[in-house]
C-alpha cells in the first residue's frame, strides 16, 4: 500500500464519520473529525481509528487544527449540516441563522490552517438558496486565498451508489486545477435495492433478525399495516381505498405528498437516505415486498456503509432512533470514496502520492 505517513486529513461536521470512511478505504490518515453531536464518538473513533472532538465548529480555533496536522500535507473536508438549504427547508420562513453560517466557519478555517487540499459536500440547493450568497462567498474566498476550484452536482448512481441522493461536491487545491474522477456507472448499470438488501433476511414490522439488531424493523398501527398491504411495488397512497386515505391527502395539496407511504422499485436505486428513514411515512421507504419500512441495517447498505461498521458500543448504548438520524445524516462512504480517489489521483499527478513516501509541503 502506499506510503502516506505524511498526509493528515481533518473532517469537519464529521458525524459518525461516512466522509472519513471513504478516505480511510483510500489509504488516507485521518487524524480527527469535529462535530457538536456527542452521541457520534463512538461509531467515528471505531471505525476511523481517529480522534473525535465534540466541539462546535464555531468556536474551533485553527491553530488547533496545525498541531494536530504537524508537518503533514493538509487535507480539510466536511460538510456543512444541509438543513437550512433542504427542499424541506425553502417551505421554511424562519431560518437558522447559525446552521447557515456554518460554512463562514468552515471558510474561516481554511484561511486559518492553509491546507493543500480542501473538499466540501452539500445538498445542491446550497448554490441557489434564496439567491444567498453562502456558497459562492465561500468558492469566492478559496480563489482569493490561491486555491484552483471545481464543483458538480452529483447524481449517486453515476458513481455506484444505491440511492438517488444528489449532492454539491466542490474540490479546491493550491497545486493545480482538481476535479472529481469520471463517472462509473450509467443507468444500464446503476447499483439497484435488490442488489443492495435482497440477500438480507425477512423480518416483520416490529421484528429483528436474532443475529443482527439492525435489522430491524419499526412497529406499524393496524392502520399503517393495511395501507402497506394496499401498496404494490414502486406505488404509494395515490392507489388505497378511500378509507385508508388521510384527510390531507384528500385536499389538492395532498398531491406534493406524493411519495410518502410508497414501497420502494427492487430494480431501480433507493430514494434518499433521511434521518427518519425507516418510518413508513415519511418517504418512499415500504420495502418492495415485505409489509413493514426498511430496518436499520438497509438504511445503512443504502448509505454504503459496510456491515462492520459499528454503530454503537453495547444493548445500553443501541437506540434505533440516534442511530437512524446518525445513517441519515452521514455522507455516503462510497461517495467519500470517490472524492478521496480524486484527491490521490491529484496528489499522484504533482508526485505527492509514491511507494517510497511522499514530499513534504507548505
Amino acid at each position: 500500500m502506499d506510503d502516506v505517513n505524511n498526509i493528515g486529513v481533518i473532517d469537519l461536521f464529521c458525524g459518525i464519520g461516512g466522509l472519513s470512511q471513504g478516505f480511510a478505504s483510500e489509504g488516507f490518515s485521518i487524524l480527527s473529525g469535529y462535530d457538536n453531536d456527542k452521541s457520534c464518538k463512538f461509531a467515528f473513533e471505531k471505525n476511523n481509528d481517529a480522534v473525535f472532538h465534540a466541539v462546535d465548529i464555531t468556536e474551533v480555533d485553527g491553530n488547533d487544527l496545525n498541531e494536530e496536522y504537524g508537518q503533514k500535507l493538509k487535507i480539510l473536508v466536511g460538510c456543512a449540516p444541509c438543513q437550512p438549504f433542504s427542499s424541506y427547508s425553502f417551505k421554511v420562513k424562519q431560518k437558522d441563522e447559525k446552521k447557515i453560517n456554518l460554512l463562514y466557519s468552515f471558510s474561516r478555517l481554511v484561511q486559518e490552517t492553509n491546507p493543500t487540499i480542501v473538499s466540501m459536500e452539500n445538498v445542491p440547493q446550497l448554490m441557489d438558496f434564496n439567491k444567498s450568497t453562502v456558497f459562492m462567498d465561500f468558492y469566492e474566498k478559496l480563489k482569493e486565498l490561491g486555491y484552483y476550484v471545481s464543483y458538480e452536482i452529483v447524481f449517486c448512481p453515476d458513481y455506484g451508489i444505491p440511492q438517488r441522493r444528489r449532492r454539491l461536491v466542490l474540490l479546491a487545491s493550491k497545486l493545480g486545477e482538481i476535479s472529481l474522477i469520471p463517472k462509473t456507472h450509467n443507468q444500464e448499470d446503476y447499483v439497484t435495492v435488490r442488489d443492495v438488501i435482497a440477500d438480507l433476511p425477512p423480518v416483520s414490522a416490529g421484528e429483528f433478525n436474532e443475529k443482527d439488531p439492525l435489522h430491524r424493523a419499526r412497529q406499524l398501527s393496524e392502520l399503517n399495516l393495511k395501507r402497506i398491504q394496499n401498496t404494490k411495488e414502486g406505488e404509494g397512497w395515490k392507489t388505497w381505498p378511500k378509507e385508508l386515505l388521510l384527510e390531507c391527502f384528500k385536499k389538492p395539496s395532498g398531491h406534493s405528498y406524493g411519495s410518502v407511504y410508497g414501497r420502494m422499485k427492487w430494480d431501480e436505486p433507493s430514494p434518499t437516505m433521511t434521518t427518519q428513514c425507516t418510518g413508513l411515512g415519511n418517504g418512499r421507504f415500504g420495502h418492495p415486498e415485505q409489509d413493514r419500512a426498511i430496518t436499520l441495517r438497509e438504511a445503512a447498505r443504502f448509505q454504503t456503509f459496510p456491515d462492520k461498521y459499528q454503530f454503537y458500543e453495547d444493548s445500553k448504548t443501541y437506540n434505533p432512533s440516534i442511530i437512524c438520524r446518525q445513517i441519515g445524516n452521514a455522507v455516503p462512504p462510497k461517495l467519500g470514496e470517490v472524492i478521496a480517489k480524486s484527491i490521490k489521483e491529484h496528489l499522484k499527478e504533482y508526485q505527492l502520492w509514491q511507494e517510497k513516501g511522499l514530499q513534504k509541503n507548505n
